[in-house]
């Protein structure tokens, strides 16, 4: 429940506390992604589910990425401009994924 919880508010863009309930309540869902981009936890796995997953086209793959429009959500506006406290400043401000592929 809560990673189809995480997976609908990451896909949908709304506010957290639009959350439908049958995935449970908001605050502990965000709480628990909250939590776990912090510690590394998405990033392990992530890192699991791409094992292998390029075996058949070798070390040399690429991923293509359409993004012709990008808006921001209403409610992007007036964001913090410091993280917070209880997450390491580098994990926030990280933006670089290896993903082993190339940008063409």
């Amino acid at each position: 429940m809560v990673l189809n919880g995480v997976f609908w508010r990451t896909r949908s863009g709304s506010p957290w506390r639009d959350l439908p309930g049958e995935y449970g309540n908001w605050k502990t869902i965000y709480n628990r992604h909250r939590r776990w981009s912090g510690d590394g936890t998405w990033v392990g796995i992530l890192d699991e589910l791409r094992r292998d997953a390029d075996a058949h086209e070798g070390p040399q793959w690429a991923i293509g990425v359409d993004a012709g429009v990008v808006r921001a959500h209403q409610h992007a506006a007036g964001a913090r401009h410091q993280p917070p406290a209880d997450v390491a400043a580098e994990v926030v401000v990280s933006t670089e994924l290896d993903t082993g592929g190339e940008v063409e």
